[in-house]
């Protein structure tokens, strides 16, 4: 739950700085994009924290989130870890993002399986009782739907974009 909280602040916080007038940071599925890279450094931060830190989730922690029919939880740990490190900066790169955004849905959609494991056996997450299935699952779709919002435009956004290429008058 601190993961959408986390997504939801940073997201209004961007929004916030693009009515303020930062142009980057001018429209909802920008200051989407940047709140999802900030929730992902957070989430991703877990991946290597050694076991005995009691602030926030360990590495320990997540290796128990893994179901057992996969092998290397411990690697796997580390790989998904940079995974979303990778994302986050895709994601605050207009260039990368769309390609950000989709692998880190296809990811999200890799890790649903960890997330219905850890809630199905209740696997303690950071010291607190698991978080429970029909929490879980919506809260992971959510990930999902906004990285793909986040990562593909709209028709209407395309049009604009051709439109802009046409006004510009060609060198030749």
């Amino acid at each position: 739950m601190v993961s959408l909280i986390v997504l939801v602040v940073a997201t209004l916080v961007f929004r916030l700085l693009g009515a303020l007038g930062v142009r980057r940071l001018a429209g909802w599925r920008a200051s989407a994009a940047y709140g999802l890279a900030v929730m992902l450094v957070v989430t991703a931060s877990a991946h290597f924290v050694p076991e005995g830190v009691t602030v926030m989730p360990t590495h320990a922690d997540l290796v128990r989130m893994v179901p057992p029919f996969v092998p290397f939880p411990g690697a796997v740990v580390y790989l998904t870890g940079v995974l979303e490190l990778a994302g986050a900066a895709g994601l605050v790169v207009p260039a990368t993002r769309r390609a950000a955004g989709l692998c880190l849905a296809a990811l999200f959609v890799a890790l649903l399986p960890a997330n219905v494991y850890a809630a199905v056996a209740e696997v303690p997450f950071a010291g607190e009782p698991a978080t429970p299935l029909l929490v879980r699952v919506p809260e992971q779709l959510l990930y999902i739907a906004v990285a793909l919002w986040v990562a593909l435009r709209t028709r209407r956004g395309r049009e604009e974009g051709r439109d802009r290429q046409r006004a510009v008058p060609s060198k030749a």
